[in-house]
């Protein structure tokens, strides 16, 4: 009995208080028949999505594990079949709900695609905790997951909100939102199932910034639903620019704003601002590192024991990393008040040129590196641009 409630209450009690809280999320509550018909065909749609995978990797020998078939098979694995698979599993999950009467407001999207995520959740995390019935580390992975399929689903569910309500169509944006989700996800598994149990360090970060994204979205789809909150957001956005930089630190833009900020604009883009920019950021990288090394130090943290497959040995990494994260926000403030140009273009630019110069030295010095690099460029990304928003010239 208490073998049974070892994995039915870690899968069971997180995913009905997530359906809870996205059920309550939007003010005109949808139909509970079509909710919970959601949630249980994303779990039907998660169990066929395992079975699946377990068949492919019963013939090929293929795991999610490093330390079973090694680095290069196991993102191979997840790549072409995990990830993909257990998208498109969330997808026909959610779609009748898409296709029905009861799909008629843009959070919509928010909301069948996250429940189908739940469902599709509750089932994987039953499944990995009765197949690993000891080790508190299994609980951790099926909790950290949970959330994680409730964000990837968001991306695509954020396009579907955005399909016209007459048409019943994807929007255009679908292929890229659902390819974005797959990636993450991919590269979201690989750090909590295929690496050891100090990799899991790494996705708290993740998943923050996975959160923010999809508040971001349903705030967005929750402005298109309503006329008063599309013009107090319009509003917002012409008034934001001339705000002072403080005011702009508790008012986040709208993702119309920020798009507006990235585009091009009349003037020549300003080439020496994204050279300059670049150094700074790499600048900016190496001082936060520089800083994580003196408080180490200066705190006895011995970085030499640093160890994957041991949780308690990551707390030196987790020190370098906030170090390293630090320096783009800062670097963005510094380029966008430098340069003192009225968009984002230039410092987003910046960034990226100093985020693909660590790709190049990471592919040539230290190739395993790679992929937490990859997962941590949009956290980089996205600071550097929170860095240089803050510092735009009011007008």
């Amino acid at each position: 009995m208490l073998e049974t409630l070892r994995w039915v209450i870690p899968a069971v009690v997180p995913a009905v208080l997530a359906a809870v809280l996205l059920y309550r999320s939007n003010v005109r509550r949808e139909p509970v028949p079509m909710v919970v018909m959601t949630f249980v065909l994303g779990a039907v749609a998660g169990a066929v999505a395992l079975y699946a995978q377990a068949t492919v990797s019963r013939f090929t020998g293929l795991d999610v594990r490093t330390s079973a078939v090694g680095e290069g098979p196991a993102l191979l694995f997840l790549f072409c079949l995990v990830a993909p698979l257990q998208e498109v599993a969330k997808v026909a999950a959610m779609w009748p709900a898409f296709l029905s009467d009861q799909f008629d407001e843009p959070y919509d999207g928010i909301v069948y695609a996250g429940t189908a995520a739940i469902g599709f959740a509750t089932v994987e995390s039953a499944v990995v905790l009765h197949t690993h019935p000891h080790g508190t580390i299994w609980i951790a992975r099926a909790l950290l997951a949970l959330p994680a399929h409730v964000f990837f689903a968001c991306l695509w569910g954020y396009a579907l909100g955005r399909a016209k309500q007459g048409q019943k169509r994807p929007t255009s944006i679908f292929p890229a939102a659902w390819l974005l989700a797959t990636a993450s996800h991919g590269l979201y598994a690989h750090f909590v199932y295929g690496r050891g149990p100090g990799a899991l360090v790494a996705v708290v970060p993740l998943l923050l910034a996975m959160g923010g994204v999809a508040w971001v979205a349903g705030r967005d789809l929750k402005n298109r639903g309503d006329r008063a909150s599309r013009e107090w957001a319009a509003s917002v956005g012409e008034n934001r620019l001339s705000s002072s930089s403080l005011a702009r630190l508790s008012h986040p833009p709208s993702l119309k704003t920020v798009r507006d900020s990235l585009r091009r604009t009349d003037r020549p883009v300003m080439l020496r601002w994204i050279l300059f920019g670049a150094l700074v950021t790499f600048g900016a990288m190496v001082a936060g590192l520089s800083a994580s090394v003196a408080v180490g130090h200066w705190i006895h943290v011995d970085f030499s024991v640093v160890d994957e497959h041991d949780a308690a040995t990551t707390a030196p990494l987790a020190l370098l990393g906030m170090g390293l994260l630090a320096g783009f926000p800062v670097s963005g403030f510094l380029v966008a008040r430098a340069s003192n140009v009225p968009t984002l273009l230039e410092p987003a630019l910046a960034s990226a040129v100093a985020i693909t110069g660590v790709w190049v030295l990471l592919g040539l010095m230290a190739p395993v590196a790679l992929v937490f690099a990859f997962a941590f460029s949009p956290i980089a990304f996205g600071l550097s641009c929170a860095g240089a928003w803050v510092g735009m010239p009011t007008a």
